[in-house]
């Protein structure tokens, strides 16, 4: 079953752009509006409504963690990665001196937070060269022989979003705890903008401290809602950057911080939001298991290309079939940015990537091999 009728977005145009926001379907829509009426009905500030956001963020985190293999605890609701990345990162107690080791395929948007952490507080960056290792060399090899003495946090993506390469997270966790100097422990942050949505996950297998994400990409809900995966062990070791009343523990007469995630979420969200993003995870549970859907995913991203293959003009980064849904490649002859433009005019919506210079489409389970055909068809007459 092909659920992409759901979807109201992919009945005039060819969508290859999950990962930079994917199309809600109608349930998402109607969730959202639905939600909001009836706010307004029982009044946006009344005892009844009161009650419904506290229902509505405990079972919206609640199937998040199902799907991420966690404990609803664990999981402070936020609005994008970006937020996510930035509570991890001005939560932490950072000394002069210290170092952050970033890999250098991170979002531009994680980078600048690390730069100006770097400014303020006397901290070092270090950047380790995943990017060569796309088709050959060892990410955990290159990322532990990095690691330095003052090394207190790695950050790196869990799905590489210039090259759709899928690192070994569990191992390159391993690799980083037996870095040992003085006792001294170095956290991982994730960036999993790519991730959520598209791969299997069990966090809790995987070793890592802190895993940012967001619901607007491959699960396809609205733009404004995300969160971020804290290990229960690398609670204490951050700070609240922000506190409001959601951070609090009203059963204490002192209003002490509640002692799990959710001490990081601040004040007042657009709760009805938070139904459309259970109603998008339930249209893509409706359609099979992450597992099954990561697997055509993967078969669908494989067939694009195998098809871009065949086009002399085009030249994929990935010199062996995708582990991903992105697909990442480069015109011999032309600007990547024209071509864009050019192939949105006939509704086929890719977009470019800055570094490496190329162009990203990315396939959902969802999409068909026909218009991925139509795809290559127009690239030909453009190239």
């Amino acid at each position: 079953m092909n659920n992409r009728h759901q979807f109201p977005a992919l009945s005039n145009k060819a969508y290859f752009n999950y990962g930079g926001q994917g199309p809600m379907p109608q349930a998402a829509l109607d969730a959202i509006l639905g939600a909001y009426q009836q706010i307004q009905l029982q009044g946006p500030f009344g005892l009844k409504t009161s009650d419904l956001v506290v229902r509505e963020s405990n079972l919206t985190r609640q199937v998040i963690a199902a799907e991420l293999g966690v404990k609803a605890q664990s999981i402070a609701l936020t609005e994008n990665v970006t937020v996510g990345c930035n509570i991890a990162l001005w939560g932490l107690n950072w000394q002069p001196g210290d170092r952050i080791l970033v890999s250098d395929c991170e979002h531009p948007g994680v980078i600048a937070s690390i730069q100006e952490i770097c400014r303020r507080f006397q901290v070092v960056v270090d950047f380790c060269p995943l990017l060569a290792t796309l088709n050959t060399g060892d990410p955990v090899a290159i990322i532990t022989a990095h690691l330095q003495p003052q090394t207190r946090l790695v950050v790196l993506s869990h799905v590489l979003w210039n090259t759709g390469q899928v690192l070994p997270l569990a191992k390159i966790a391993a690799g980083i705890r037996q870095y040992k100097y003085q006792d001294r422990q170095i956290r991982i942050l994730v960036d999993a903008a790519q991730s959520v949505g598209l791969l299997p996950l069990n966090l809790d297998e995987l070793g890592i401290d802190f895993y940012a994400f967001t619901g607007h990409k491959w699960w396809c809900g609205p733009e404004g809602v995300g969160g971020l995966y804290i290990h229960p062990d690398a609670i204490e070791s951050l700070d609240p950057t922000f506190i409001g009343w959601r951070s609090l523990d009203y059963s204490q007469p002192d209003l002490p911080l509640i002692n799990d995630a959710r001490r990081y979420e601040v004040a007042t969200s657009a709760y009805p939001l938070y139904a459309g993003l259970r109603a998008a995870i339930t249209t893509h549970q409706e359609w099979g298991s992450a597992i099954d859907r990561a697997t055509k995913i993967v078969s669908l991203a494989t067939y694009l290309w195998e098809s871009l293959q065949q086009l002399s003009g085009i030249k994929c980064l990935n010199d062996t079939a995708p582990q991903s849904g992105l697909v990442s490649f480069q015109v011999r002859s032309g600007n990547h940015g024209k071509l864009v433009q050019a192939l949105e005019q006939q509704k086929f919506y890719l977009r470019t990537i800055v570094n490496p210079d190329c162009i990203r489409a990315c396939s959902h389970y969802f999409t068909t091999t026909a218009e991925i055909d139509e795809l290559i068809q127009y690239l030909r007459k453009l190239i």
